[in-house]
């Protein structure tokens, strides 16, 4: 069964030319997977959890900045651990339209280089280093300015991101639409949904309406891989962001992630990240 893409219409006010939205909720009200033609510039502040940008599935941690061309399919899905002392994720998205680039370049002459290095994005972008530091630093402050203020803010996050250079990699690519990348992303949605507990190869083949052989040589075909080995490796980058951002006990996490027998988790998180669990956790944090 195929989950269809939402295609989002973005209500901007009269007086408004883009739109800066502060969320604060529960960590499973996020809209699910859809696309919209405005870009989207999104600061993950509380909250970690999976996301798909394109084609491309990945955990996230919190602290995050993503910029998101036009028409690029996304969503965040947040787990349950990780939230504020209210149980709430926490995130700030800026989102305006393509026709403000031409705009703001007619209007400010100074914007034209920045707007043109921005304007060349066509995939997700994820920034780090001091790149990632300013661009929260703004994002956060434009929650009490002015509308003037944080036009200008705006335009500072323009500049910012033009001037990434080297502080950037790309974490979404979205290819021409068909039917290899339609299938692709039912795959990634199926195993995003329900990686956590045992999953047959019947079930997967059947969502995305193929036969086992058909799926088993378009899956080796387009990633290299099984499905199995995909699916595994998955697992264990979400077994890596808990061992993070939580103090559950390895045990617990081996289970929540999907595998059912300990040490064929250790085994296979060794294999893949050259260290155990307990040394990776030790790395970012104190097990209490």
């Amino acid at each position: 069964m195929e989950e269809n893409i939402k295609y989002c219409y973005v209500p901007f006010e009269r007086e408004k030319s883009f739109i800066y939205d502060h969320v604060h909720i529960v960590w499973n009200e996020q809209v699910t997977f859809h696309q919209h033609v405005e870009w989207e510039l999104s600061y993950v502040i509380t909250g970690c959890g999976t996301r798909v940008l394109g084609d491309t599935a990945e955990t996230f941690s919190c602290g995050e900045v993503i910029l998101l061309p036009s028409n690029v399919p996304h969503c965040w899905s947040f787990d349950k651990y990780t939230h504020d002392k209210d149980g709430k994720i926490e995130n700030i998205t800026i989102i305006f339209p393509e026709s403000l680039f031409k705009k703001c370049a007619d209007v400010f002459p100074e914007t034209r280089h920045s707007i043109a290095e921005m304007s060349q994005h066509t995939q997700a972008i994820k920034f780090e280093g001091y790149t990632l530091k300013l661009l929260q630093k703004t994002m956060t402050a434009m929650l009490t300015q002015s509308d003037m203020e944080q036009v200008s803010s705006l335009l500072n996050l323009f500049f910012i991101i033009s001037s990434a250079h080297d502080e950037k990699s790309v974490v979404g690519v979205c290819n021409k639409s068909n039917r290899a990348t339609k299938r692709m992303q039912d795959i990634y949605r199926f195993i995003v949904n329900n990686y956590q507990r045992n999953i047959s190869l019947d079930e997967v083949t059947n969502y995305v309406g193929m036969n086992r052989s058909s799926f088993c040589t378009f899956f080796k075909r387009v990633k290299g891989q099984s499905f199995f080995s995909v699916l595994n490796e998955y697992r264990i980058e979400s077994s890596c962001m808990m061992l993070r951002e939580t103090v559950k006990p390895i045990a617990d996490i081996c289970y929540a992630v999907g595998f059912n027998y300990i040490p064929h988790y250790n085994r296979m998180f060794k294999k893949l990240k050259g260290e155990t669990p307990n040394s990776y956790r030790g790395k970012y944090q104190k097990v209490k």
